[in-house]
C-alpha cells in the first residue's frame, strides 16, 4: 500500500502572534483563544483536546479527550482512574496537551503534571452528568477487555433496573485530573510556513518566561 500525500498543503493566512499584543500569564492568552475560537469558527467541540501519557509498557499514547474546566491553577478532564489513562498518569504524572483548532490556524501544546482532583469536586461534575452519562461509567471498566458489545448492553439494562427512580453514586475509580502547566506553546499558522510559536516556560519561582521559537 503507498499513497501520496506530498500535494496536501495549505496556506495559513488568517491571524497574527506578536509579543505586542499577548498577556504575561500564558492562561489568560488561552482563554483569550479559547472564546474566541468557541464564538467565531464551527469546531465542533472546541474543548476536545489530545492528552499523551507515557504507557506502562514504556510507550507514548495519545487521545482525545473533553477538557471540562481550566483555571489560572491548570486544565481539568475526567476519567476512569482504572484505565490505561489512568494508570499511565498514576506511575508517571507528566503528560502532555494539545488542542488544534483547524478553522482559526491555531494550536496549543501544553506539558504539565497531572493530579487527582479533590472528591468533593468529581462528585460535584459527576452529578451535574446527564443520567445516561453516569450510567454508562457505572457499565465500563475503560480499556478492559470485553467479549461483545451485547455484554455492555446488558450490564446497562442491569443498571438501569437497579438505579431506577435512585440517584446514581459516583464510582471511586472515576474522577477528575488537573494537569498543572509548567510549559505552554501557542502556534498560529502564517503564510510561507513561519508560523509564530510563543512558548511561556515556568521558572522556580512560579514566574513565566517567554520566547519566541523557530518556526
Amino acid at each position: 500500500m503507498k499513497t501520496d500525500l506530498s500535494n496536501y498543503r495549505k496556506s495559513y493566512e488568517k491571524q497574527e502572534l506578536l509579543e505586542s499584543n499577548i498577556s504575561d500569564n500564558p492562561l489568560e492568552l488561552f482563554q483569550k483563544w479559547f472564546h474566541e475560537v468557541d464564538a467565531n469558527f464551527n469546531e465542533g467541540e472546541t474543548n476536545a483536546m489530545t492528552i499523551s501519557t507515557i504507557g506502562l509498557d514504556g510507550f507514548p499514547k495519545s487521545r482525545v479527550v473533553l477538557l471540562k474546566q481550566f483555571t489560572y491553577e491548570g486544565f481539568i478532564f475526567y476519567t476512569n482512574y482504572d484505565s490505561e489513562k489512568g494508570k499511565a498518569i498514576a506511575a508517571n504524572p507528566s503528560v502532555c496537551l494539545s488542542f488544534f483548532w483547524h478553522g482559526a490556524e491555531r494550536q496549543v501544546i501544553i506539558k504539565g503534571t497531572a493530579e487527582k482532583i479533590s472528591e468533593n469536586l468529581s462528585d460535584g461534575y459527576f452529578e451535574s452528568r446527564p443520567r445516561g452519562s453516569q450510567l454508562g461509567a457505572l457499565v465500563s471498566h475503560q480499556s478492559k477487555i470485553v467479549k461483545n458489545r451485547e455484554e455492555l448492553e446488558a450490564e446497562l439494562k442491569r443498571l438501569e433496573a437497579e438505579y431506577e427512580g435512585k440517584e446514581i453514586p459516583r464510582p471511586k475509580y472515576w474522577g477528575g485530573f488537573i494537569v498543572k502547566p509548567i510549559e505552554i506553546e501557542f502556534w498560529q499558522g502564517r503564510p510561507n510556513r513561519l508560523h509564530d510559536r510563543i512558548r511561556y516556560t515556568l521558572d522556580k519561582e512560579y514566574n513565566w518566561t517567554i520566547n519566541r521559537l523557530s518556526p
